[in-house]
């Protein structure tokens, strides 16, 4: 995100708010994970693939991490780039979380990396669903009240009074990932 919170601009072009280097970080955590799921205005806006990008990575895994895709509507273009090939695709449509996760538990889904946009971040945030954060702060301001924002208004549970636990700081080139724990202290 930007430093003032914005995930994007209102432009029609994707804006980066990363480097090579976090892209790099981002691939080794996917390689980690049993699916990557993403808003239907995620898909709509940047047309991810949501594969892991390193042959090695790719290479060391039996199957690649399952593609996820939350939609109210269901209305997708077919020829989206996370319908490609490379990894199944699961789509939603407009079921509840809690009912989501438990189709993913079914299919062998253990790790799930929540990778946005920021109406689904703040779904699964306000939902007491996240276990860790990594934010990422680029050294530059959107200021566009047009554009989408990291998380919007909601009841979330780590406010001031349950904070989060810092878990690392680390400059990566130009950025800064700040990673967090959400979940219960170690030996809750």
């Amino acid at each position: 995100m930007s430093v003032d919170g914005y995930l994007d601009d209102a432009t029609p072009d994707r804006l980066l708010l990363s480097n090579d280097a976090d892209f790099d970080r981002v691939d080794e955590v996917r390689a980690t994970c049993d699916a990557i799921l993403v808003g239907a205005e995620t898909v709509r806006r940047d047309n991810p693939r949501l594969l892991i990008r390193s042959p090695a990575r790719r290479a060391a895994r039996e199957q690649p991490p399952l593609r996820v895709v939350l939609s109210r509507s269901g209305r997708l273009d077919p020829g989206a780039a996370v319908f490609g090939p490379g990894a199944p695709t699961v789509v939603y449509r407009g079921e509840p979380l809690p009912t989501v996760l438990d189709d993913l538990v079914s299919r062998g889904v253990r790790r799930l990396l929540v990778e946005g946009g920021g109406t689904v971040q703040a779904q699964f945030l306000t939902a007491g669903f996240v276990d860790e954060l990594h934010l990422v702060v680029a050294p530059f301001f959107v200021g566009d009240p047009a554009a989408p924002r990291f998380a919007g208004p909601g009841r979330y549970p780590h406010g001031a009074a349950d904070r989060m636990r810092l878990a690392e700081v680390r400059p990566i080139g130009d950025v800064v990932l700040i990673r967090y724990l959400l979940g219960p202290p170690d030996g809750d």
